[in-house]
């Protein structure tokens, strides 16, 4: 199938697969035209680079293991386990930061709140 008809059934854009050729997540055969190929199990393979990257994922990190998530399950393939629990310690880091930045906002808001007698905001 032609790179439009892969982008059409995987609801990916053109520009994104040809991203994913580039990271060698996808390889289509060139044929004499210079027009891209791809066999039927790309679409497959796209719909599982687009899981990776909804769940965090680089196309670098998914570059790591794809091939083995494709071919076996996914709790065959020794490389993701460590993939993710580094992402999950990534998360709770930013979850952290993301919490004490939401804790001083609302600290400020509540400080506003008092010196203006709770009229802040109020024109």
């Amino acid at each position: 199938m032609k790179i439009g008809e892969l982008s059409r059934k995987t609801g990916v854009s053109i520009r994104s697969l040809r991203y994913y050729e580039q990271q060698k997540l996808i390889t289509p055969v060139r044929l004499d035209n210079g027009y891209r190929e791809y066999s039927p199990f790309a679409v497959e393979q796209v719909k599982t680079i687009r899981l990776y990257l909804g769940l965090g994922f680089t196309t670098e990190q998914i570059a790591g293991f794809l091939h083995c998530v494709l071919q076996n399950k996914e709790s065959f393939c020794r490389e993701i386990l460590p993939m993710y629990k580094l992402k999950i310690a990534e998360l709770n880091e930013q979850i952290q930061l993301l919490t004490m930045i939401k804790s001083n906002l609302e600290e400020r808001v509540h400080s506003i709140l008092e010196e203006n007698g709770g009229l802040a905001g109020q024109h």
